[in-house]
């Protein structure tokens, strides 16, 4: 067992009761991918209107002397801007890895089930209908809305990693972004340009209070497809094989499908309709790491990270003072980019 661990790359290391086998490729990418993450966080907190040097940005963050408008622009501007846009990145890099290998499908994204053009939709009736709620209430609503529309995917289908699951979850995603330019189209001019500008997925309206919530539902979905990783692996290789090897099938594909809906949901509901994160950063991911599921996991919430990350500094700075929203940023970014990684993987998919 050891020698075949070993010819596929896995490398064990033992720290007195604690082992792990990992493969050296897959954590030397996730410590590059760390690192370039950092950077992009250092250079969107020291870049925009009033550039700040990368010492007073330290001192900012550590509570250090400097001035009053530095440290609101660090602490209360950028920074939860750069918090929200690396948690919705890595929900949707995790929701697209795990939605692919429920589905079988590499084309299947968080968008498949109609989850965020029902948490938009959702949340578009909160900011027009009742302006006087606050933001924090954008994250249970549009929760509650795409999983409505998750739940009556499934029902309609009956089935979770079939054909037909895929046909109705793109048919009701056509019908609710229908509803949604039915809307557009017959609002006033003002809650038009509200709605688009959210739709575009902007980050320019973070606040901190969206925040904790968020995490929270991040820390519980990434959990839960952690933990059930090697049963994904196992139903991979057909329902008769995985129940023979224990993995109840079930159980497997309920988790499967709800992390993934309640993190697009919350992701949507606190940025907008971020498209092609959850489905460029799997691809990507298995064409740096490869290996088993657990592995890309984690190299797509880390590349989601940074791909959202990248596209709302993107945006924020390439054509100041107009701020592009983050979502035509990564749409132009990912339509090109897509097209390469389906290129590189075309014997494979």
């Amino acid at each position: 067992m050891r020698t075949v661990a070993r010819a596929a790359g896995y490398r064990r290391l033992s720290a007195g009761p604690v082992r792990l086998r990992l493969r050296p490729r897959a954590a030397g990418v996730a410590a590059a991918l760390v690192a370039l993450i950092c950077a992009g966080i250092a250079f969107a907190l020291a870049s925009g209107s009033l550039p700040i040097p990368l010492r007073a940005v330290m001192a900012a963050l550590l509570g250090g002397d400097v001035p009053p408008e530095v440290a609101h622009v660090v602490t209360g501007v950028r920074l939860p801007r750069v918090v929200l846009a690396l948690l919705a990145g890595a929900m949707l890099g995790l929701s697209g890895a795990a939605l692919q290998a429920l589905t079988r499908n590499g084309l299947a994204d968080p968008g498949l089930v109609g989850v965020k053009e029902g948490a938009s939709l959702a949340v578009l009736v909160l900011i027009l209908a009742f302006p006087a709620l606050g933001a924090a209430w954008r994250l249970p609503v549009g929760m509650a809305g795409g999983l409505a529309v998750a739940l009556a995917v499934v029902l309609i289908a009956r089935d979770l990693s079939g054909v037909r699951f895929v046909l109705v979850g793109i048919g009701v995603s056509w019908l609710l972004a229908s509803a949604l330019l039915v809307f557009i189209t017959t609002a006033d001019i003002n809650d038009v340009e509200t709605a688009l500008v959210w739709l575009a997925g902007s980050l320019h309206a973070a606040e901190w209070t969206l925040i904790p919530a968020l995490a929270v539902w991040g820390a519980l979905g990434a959990g839960a497809l952690f933990a059930t990783a090697r049963a994904a692996d196992a139903a991979l290789l057909g329902d008769d094989a995985a129940t023979g090897l224990g993995v109840r099938l079930q159980r497997t594909g309920l988790i499967g499908l709800a992390a993934p809906v309640l993190m697009t949901a919350a992701a949507v509901s606190c940025v907008g309709s971020l498209g092609f994160v959850g489905l460029i950063a799997p691809h990507m991911a298995r064409l740096v790491v490869g290996g088993g599921q657990a592995a890309v996991l984690a190299a797509s919430g880390l590349l989601g990270a940074a791909l959202v990350l990248g596209a709302d500094t993107a945006g924020r700075l390439l054509f100041a003072p107009l701020q592009i929203p983050a979502g035509i940023v990564m749409t132009l970014a990912g339509v090109p980019l897509f097209l390469f990684l389906l290129w590189r993987r075309r014997d494979q998919i």
